[in-house]
């Protein structure tokens, strides 16, 4: 019988004003229990426009209807037989604004936890079965991913599945991405991506870290050495900043950095290789996921104060709404409709204070929001030691730069066609080094169309 309750079954939380001080996950996970409850109130539509809405198509109504039975394992199933990584996707997809905003339930109350039940099928899988995945009969071709971040490990997971001998070529001294530098352990924790690539280990994909590819080893090389095929996932991690005095000053960070201190390098214990210094008060700049990263490490890095410092309004900011809210519970001030001029400096060059002025919002710009319009005689000084700049990235310039042929946008975006290949024959690209940073979920999409195209052309 369905459950006709208007709104989700709550997940347990740590307590905020605990959660603020630690580094342990926020959301604890549904029980059995709860999940067989949440998925009842599924209404298994024969037209379901929640899956219309996922990125890499998962069968929503099939893994929800399996849930409710208890049968967990053929939820996995359903779940991966189109999505490689459901314990990272459950966690950190932005299902309100996807499957969740399709659902039907949503139109007389909350949408079914379609993300929170996807997180209980992964984690129960894991905890209790763990079968690592067996590795597929060759098909004698071989495809370089560059970039273990969502798009890579999606690519490299489904050519596997395909027989192709894949190897992952990753920039840093740990495969994961964003998953592992920029989304925090608290949100995400690294136990849970360090198992996803090993089920991709034993598909038969070799990881090789270290090899920033465009100096290590060029494009050409790669096809030099055998690869016949080349996808491009190597996300955006060009930060930006905003121009003004002071960015030089010593406490201001970009957000990558904060984050691949804090997370990657576990800057937050006493033995930690990378350390990040320890501040009183912190100022982040920007209203977008990231912001709200940095903003919460810092508070749990031992800030007294930490602020948001966005722009425009709070309705305007494009942070998940679950993460202003925890944001806000864990005691970080959101600071809306102030713009920083300044970063100010003491006589050793460290941060003392940030200029900020406070703005209005005007007619609509060409991003279709509001125009954020400065108010004259507005100047005040916000007292912080430190600044951490979450306005965003673009892709790094190395690939591009050293790959003849390769073609890019003005925001030094790949140019790809419909089929995901480049402007260089047998170079395919998705995720962010195509449409710039956006969302973990729209990469593993385009990991797995990357997938299907290098498949069709290889086997012309």
């Amino acid at each position: 019988m369905a459950n006709m309750t208007l709104t989700k079954t709550p997940m347990p939380e740590q307590d905020a004003q605990v959660r603020a001080r630690n580094f342990q996950e926020v959301a604890l996970g549904y029980t059995p229990e709860m999940a067989m409850e949440e998925a009842k109130r599924c209404l298994k539509c024969k037209n379901p426009k929640c899956v219309e809405g996922c990125p890499v198509n998962v069968h929503i109504p099939e893994f929800i209807g399996k849930v409710a039975e208890g049968d967990f394992q053929a939820a996995y199933e359903i779940i991966t037989s189109t999505n490689a990584l459901p314990a990272l996707s459950g966690r950190v997809c932005p299902q309100e604004s996807q499957c969740e905003a399709k659902c039907v339930r949503g139109i007389k109350g909350e949408p079914v936890a379609i993300g929170r039940l996807e997180r209980f099928v992964a984690d129960w899988y894991r905890e209790n079965v763990n079968e690592m995945p067996k590795k597929a009969e060759s098909n004698g071709k071989k495809v370089a991913v560059v970039g273990s971040g969502p798009a890579g490990l999606t690519c490299a997971s489904d050519l596997a599945k395909k027989g192709y001998a894949v190897t992952v070529f990753e920039a840093l001294h740990t495969a994961g991405g964003v998953l592992v530098y920029g989304i925090p352990e608290f949100r995400l924790p690294k136990a849970i991506v360090a198992n996803e690539v090993e089920k991709l280990e034993a598909q038969g994909v070799e990881v090789m870290t270290n090899m920033v590819i465009g100096r290590v080893l060029s494009i050409d090389e790669l096809f030099e050495m055998g690869y016949q095929a080349v996808f491009v996932g190597s996300g955006a991690g060009l930060p930006m900043f905003m121009n003004i005095p002071g960015e030089s000053l010593k406490g201001v960070f970009s957000a990558n950095e904060y984050l691949t201190r804090t997370n990657l390098m576990k800057a937050y214990t006493e033995e930690a290789d990378t350390p990040i210094m320890k501040s009183k008060a912190v100022a982040v700049v920007g209203g977008g996921n990231v912001a709200m990263d940095a903003a919460r490490c810092a508070m749990r890095l031992g800030a007294e104060q930490v602020y948001i410092v966005y722009r425009r309004g709070e309705a305007e900011m494009p942070a998940r709404l679950e993460e202003q809210h925890h944001a806000k519970e864990e005691g970080i001030v959101f600071k809306t409709l102030c713009n920083p001029t300044e970063v100010l400096g003491d006589a050793d060059g460290r941060v003392c204070g940030m200029k900020c002025v406070r703005m209005e919002l005007g007619e609509p710009d060409a991003s279709g929001r509001r125009r954020p319009i400065e108010i004259p005689d507005s100047e005040f000084v916000l007292d912080v030691d430190t600044v951490v700049m979450a306005l965003g990235t673009s892709p790094n310039p190395l690939i591009r730069s050293t790959t003849p042929g390769l073609e890019t946008n003005r925001k030094g975006c790949l140019i790809v066609d419909e089929q995901e290949m480049t402007t260089r024959d047998g170079v395919f690209a998705g995720g962010d080094a195509v449409t710039g940073a956006a969302t973990v979920i729209l990469a593993m999409g385009a990991g797995k169309k990357g997938a299907d195209a290098i498949d069709a052309y290889l086997s012309k």
